[in-house]
């Protein structure tokens, strides 16, 4: 890991310590100087994923920025006695980078997501940036990576954003990351809220911190993925009074 922020470790994960303005800023500056990076949104899923599996752990480890993406992140570090100043949620960091995108005529990849949707994200962003470049796209469902992996290197991207799910998009990016010097984010199922095919927790659940919940009633079926978070804060619990 390579930045300029202070770091918070959660259950063996180094979480940047910054407000979504300072993230933003660094990331504009990335870009204008043409560094390549990494980003991870971590939640607490993420970080049972991690703590499973070695290699994944380390691929995590090897990425520049690590955020809190998800409330339960911002209570462990709280627990822990080492706060973060606040979540920064991969959606929301995807919809600025389009608008700086936007702003400087930027060259950005989209992959990831069903046919059907990486089309209407497409159509969106040509619509609501269209001085941004779409310099290329694959949907999530192709069989050839290598193939994926040239076409993002002939398309000469600023930003690429892979909409693949963890942990599989965090072990793509790391693969090939040096094919491009961009700012590389796994963005999870954003694609699925830009194409507008699942809509977003409105702004009241998001502010006191029920976005959890509103998805779980909008997707029941979410439910025994969310049985994560009383499994990762446990340990959380466990590593603040046993140390371990």
């Amino acid at each position: 890991m390579q930045n300029n922020f202070e770091t918070v470790n959660v259950l063996g994960l180094d979480f940047i310590k910054a407000t979504q303005t300072e993230f933003l800023e660094q990331l504009k500056r990335d870009s204008q100087t043409k560094a390549n990076r990494f980003i991870v949104t971590a939640n607490p899923e993420i970080v049972l994923a991690a703590k499973a599996d070695l290699a994944y752990a380390k691929t995590i480890r090897s990425a520049d920025y690590v955020t809190a993406d998800g409330i339960g992140i911002i209570k462990g570090a709280k627990i822990l006695g080492e706060p973060l100043p606040e979540r920064l949620t991969g959606y929301d960091t995807l919809i600025a980078l389009l608008s700086f995108a936007n702003k400087h005529q930027k060259r950005v990849f989209f992959l990831g997501a069903r046919p059907a949707v990486l089309q209407q994200v497409l159509t969106k962003v040509a619509t609501n940036y269209p001085n941004l470049v779409i310099s290329g796209s694959c949907d999530g469902y192709f069989k050839d990576e290598a193939k994926v992996a040239e076409q993002i290197k002939q398309a000469e991207p600023d930003f690429v954003f892979v909409a693949l799910g963890f942990p599989k998009q965090e072990f793509f990016i790391a693969k090939y990351q040096d094919l491009a010097s961009a700012i590389w984010m796994g963005v999870g199922g954003s694609f699925d809220v830009l194409s507008g095919q699942t809509k977003r927790a409105p702004k009241w659940w998001i502010d006191h911190h029920l976005e959890w919940a509103y998805r779980l009633l909008k997707e029941p079926s979410r439910f025994f993925r969310m049985l994560a978070l009383p499994k990762y804060l446990l340990l959380v619990y466990r590593k603040k009074y046993l140390k371990y």
